[in-house]
């Protein structure tokens, strides 16, 4: 008899959610993708950069085959698994997902087992008997609780903005990530250079206390002047303000990257010189508009557009009625041993129809509203893509402008080396003076710092190219996803 009536119960039940199952239409107005003004091609690209067979597409390439060298692999491959910045965007992403699976619900009717008991007593002026009496009453069944008919579609919209509120928080943790990579990278790089410039540094300051110890000694006999000794003095003493310059600036960037990767300081590999290839140089940067599909950030911007466009069609669902539909099926009695016999069968159907009267202002406000963030959402895609174009051309100009000033640099650091020999040279034989001989000392010096900055700086700007064009993350996500187990 029990099973007889729960299987009466759950068909009672599974016809009632059938019944209310209705597909509302949705008063959204139709997504159109705002007009990119993305250029026909990169500005400022040489013959060689605009060739697309030339170089590596960054579209096919990830951020393994980006970085050549294997200890920087691991370095990034720690910071990915450590670092505190992505693993709150990860989080992020989970918060995102459950905000919309508890959307999502609503769309479909809550079934509840519901029991209860229910006492009250009469009073004696009410009954037909003249005398007081107690009436229990006992319930158990399943029930539904304020379903509401999606009939205009302001459930469905709210569904989706949240889909698509989580799906730009997705977006938003990649560009996280590929920050991250390109962070790493580049801490890897400045730390080369400020090892080189450390290493320069010291072995000037070096060089220069054998010659103020040679010109002191000539000074004692009587061979050279004060002034060229002042001379060498001040150079050796400058010498050693930049050593501790260089190496305050070593020990921040071994800080820097420690704190990036988790990776204590003194476990961190030797730095190579900037002249190493720890990256892949040649990259193909593609065609202006592939970035609109390739860039997280501009990715999630279009999701949240998606998702300001949806809550339109939910405030305008607002002033229409609203149905909610409240049942419930199962079994009563006033005896409690008495509650699953036969004739015992009891429903409640409590549909309710809600229709905005004196709240017109108000939804009248949340449609504007929405309208408005609807606005403030194209132009915050708009202006993405617009950052979006910037920092690759620049990336581009600077790959282009750095690479040819490294190779000035070269040249200009090999003469001002020669420079320096011959010169030393000619001091030693007594052709030119010591001021001269000083003089070169310090251009090439100078010249020598010139090309690490410039060495380093040119890798940055192919890291900033990575970055700008979307490099980094799984080259096999080129489709959104549309729906969440």
């Amino acid at each position: 008899m029990k099973r007889t009536l729960f299987n009466k119960s759950a068909l009672a039940i599974s016809g009632l959610m059938m019944a209310v199952l209705v597909s509302g239409c949705s008063m959204k107005p139709a997504y159109e993708r705002p007009d990119s003004t993305a250029p026909a091609a990169w500005p400022q690209q040489t013959a060689a950069s605009q060739n697309p067979g030339e170089g590596v597409s960054i579209s096919v390439l990830d951020w393994q085959d980006f970085v050549l060298d294997t200890e920087l692999r691991q370095l990034v491959d720690n910071a990915l698994e450590h670092n505190h910045d992505l693993r709150e965007a990860v989080l992020n992403i989970e918060a995102a997902r459950a905000q919309y699976r508890i959307q999502r619900s609503d769309r479909l009717p809550g079934v509840d087992g519901q029991a209860g008991s229910t006492s009250q007593r009469i009073p004696a002026s009410l009954t037909d008997t003249g005398d007081s009496s107690t009436i229990t009453t006992y319930q158990v069944g399943l029930g539904v609780t304020a379903y509401e008919l999606d009939l205009f579609g302001r459930v469905r919209d709210l569904s989706e903005a949240a889909l698509e509120s989580y799906f730009a928080t997705e977006e938003a943790a990649r560009a996280t990530r590929i920050s991250l990579i390109a962070e790493v990278i580049q801490a890897y790089i400045s730390r080369a250079g400020a090892q080189e410039r450390h290493d320069l540094t010291k072995q000037t300051f070096e060089t220069r206390l054998i010659s103020l110890d040679i010109i002191s000694k000539q000074r004692k006999v009587g061979s050279t002047s004060d002034l060229d000794y002042l001379e060498a003095k001040g150079l050796a003493e400058q010498a050693q303000a930049d050593l501790e310059v260089a190496a305050r600036e070593l020990a921040q960037a071994d800080n820097g990257l420690a704190l990036l990767t988790g990776v204590p300081v003194e476990h961190l590999p030797k730095p190579k010189g900037t002249d190493n290839r720890i990256i892949q140089e040649q990259l193909a940067p593609g065609l202006p508009s592939e970035l609109l599909t390739r860039r997280p950030d501009i990715l999630a911007a279009e999701h949240r557009l998606i998702a300001s466009n949806a809550n339109i069609g939910a405030a305008r669902a607002a002033f229409y009625p609203r149905i909610t539909l409240t049942g419930a099926f199962g079994t009563a009695s006033s005896d409690l041993s008495d509650l699953f016999t036969s004739g015992s069968t009891a429903w409640q159907f409590i549909p309710q129809l809600n229709l905005p009267i004196f709240n017109y202002g108000s939804n009248k406000a949340n449609l504007d509203l929405s309208k408005v963030r609807n606005e403030i959402s194209v132009v915050q895609y708009e202006k993405t893509i617009e950052t979006a174009f910037r920092e690759v051309a620049d990336a581009l100009v600077d790959r282009e402008t750095f690479s040819r000033e490294e190779d000035a640099r070269k040249a200009l650091a090999e003469s001002s080396s020669h420079s320096l020999r011959l010169s030393e040279a000619r001091y030693r034989h007594g052709v030119d003076s010591h001021l001269r001989y000083l003089d070169a000392q310090r251009r090439d010096f100078n010249n020598q710092l010139g090309l690490i900055q410039t060495r380093t700086q040119r890798q940055v700007a192919l890291v900033n190219l990575f970055r700008a064009l979307g490099g980094g993350w799984d080259p096999s996500h080129t489709e959104p996803v549309t729906s969440i187990d």
